[in-house]
């Protein structure tokens, strides 16, 4: 049985965002983190958030997989790194460069020192060649420090509802095929 943490960027996903109707589509065995300060986001509130929605379907008998887009996947390596689970998988889409111009520093403060290091889980980093908030380089760069396998798009932009993706059927094919990676 697999269980899904649906941890999106700033502000949240919108309802037409693959990670909401993937949500949808998902039903109980799915859960999306809920921090207080989604609009200038705090990574202790995210961090807290993440925590009690990842003990919220966490079963001795399930896989739990982080499905991260933008911002949430520096909280998803950042809660990786500190509590270790086991039985994890992370599905990592568009993570920003923290540290570029156009990472919103002022609004999200408590992001822009996070470093990557190597996730205790398997991992699959999915990027746009044309990301207006990660380069390609920076991408390839957070794939070898987190260990996660990349894997890169074309002219998807953020990889978010701007990019028209729908429900997005090529993501679940990724996850899929990470999730059948970790548990077989």
């Amino acid at each position: 049985m697999v269980s899904y943490v649906i941890i999106p960027g700033i502000d949240g996903s919108d309802e037409r965002h693959w990670q909401s109707l993937w949500e949808k589509r998902w039903g109980g065995s799915a859960v999306r983190i809920a921090p207080a300060s989604w609009s200038n986001p705090e990574l202790s509130d995210w961090l807290d958030s993440l925590q009690r929605a990842y003990e919220s379907v966490a079963h001795h008998d399930s896989e739990v997989v982080l499905v991260a887009h933008s911002l949430g996947c520096w909280t998803a390596a950042e809660w990786l790194d500190r509590v270790r689970p086991a039985g994890v998988a992370a599905f990592l889409v568009a993570p920003p460069n923290t540290r570029a111009a156009s990472f919103p520093s002022r609004a999200a403060a408590s992001f822009v020192d996070v470093t990557a290091r190597p996730l205790p889980c398997r991992s699959l980093l999915v990027a746009s060649d044309d990301d207006p908030y990660c380069d390609p380089t920076a991408s390839a760069a957070f794939a070898r420090a987190w260990q996660a396998r990349p894997h890169f798009v074309e002219n998807r932009g953020h990889i978010n509802s701007a990019s028209g993706l729908g429900d997005w059927p090529a993501g679940r094919e990724l996850l899929r095929a990470l999730v059948d990676e970790s548990t077989a």
